[in-house]
């Protein structure tokens, strides 16, 4: 059931932050405290992240992190094709530029442009057989959670092409199967068990308990709501019922 979930007094002070000028910014500061002081420490940043409603605000918001941190930037961007054996000639398709196909978006591949600094923490989009397909241009990474912590792997440029798609053609996008993992979509948090989270809503979205399940006590849970005009906001869509805030 579809509900206008009001935020009650005492819900605002655990939870709500409603005190900014700049939302993203209270979002990082709030989940991230000390960043600069900590933005290379392993324990500190695999027990937190930024939950948001969508692909667009993540990216956002990771860059924003970024242009934050000291050291020098790189961009990786992707090499995108259509599979032309799977597509029915066309004078359409041929017509397709780089610049068309590198603008497309999709929730399981990488992004056309990847920005990284040392230190970044990413999130693998793919599995990885660290003894085949390794080319001369890998990034070094270190592993920060699961039961190979600390251990390093390089991960290499991969063809990546999305499962399903409603476009008549198949993309074929080279590029690290690799996101920027400060913020992630709520979807990508799957699985995932962190210290403190963030939520990040813009817009009306489904608030299941899944997504209130990812933060281990109330403590470690912020949330921020706001307008077009990034005015604080304390109501959303919801379908879960209240209770689930007392279950944390």
């Amino acid at each position: 059931m579809v509900t206008e979930l009001e935020i009650d007094h005492q819900t605002q002070n655990d939870f709500l932050i409603t005190n900014f000028d700049d939302p993203i910014n209270a979002i990082i500061q709030s989940t991230y405290p000390y960043l600069m002081d900590q933005y290379n420490n392993v324990q500190f940043l695999q027990s937190r992240a930024i939950l948001a409603s969508t692909i667009g605000i993540a990216d956002q918001i990771n860059d924003y992190v970024l242009l934050l941190l000291p050291g020098d930037e790189r961009e990786y961007p992707s090499s995108d094709s259509i599979d032309k054996s799977e597509t029915i000639e066309s004078q359409i398709f041929e017509g397709l530029t780089s610049e068309f196909l590198n603008s497309l978006r999709t929730s399981n591949l990488p992004n056309h442009k990847i920005k990284l600094k040392v230190g970044t923490p990413i999130m693998l989009l793919r599995n990885l057989d660290q003894f085949e397909g390794l080319s001369n241009h890998e990034i070094e990474a270190r592993v920060m959670s699961e039961n190979t912590i600390g251990n390093i792997i390089y991960i290499p440029r991969m063809s990546i092409s999305p499962s399903q798609s409603s476009r008549p053609f198949k993309l074929i996008q080279r590029q690290f199967p690799i996101m920027v993992s400060y913020d992630m979509t709520i979807n990508k948090s799957q699985g995932q068990s962190l210290e403190s989270v963030g939520l990040y809503l813009t817009r009306p979205v489904f608030i299941v308990m899944v997504n209130f399940s990812r933060v281990k006590s109330k403590r470690g849970l912020k949330i921020l709501i706001h307008d077009r005009d990034n005015k604080p906001l304390k109501t959303t869509t919801n379908v879960v019922f209240k209770e689930v805030f007392q279950n944390l």
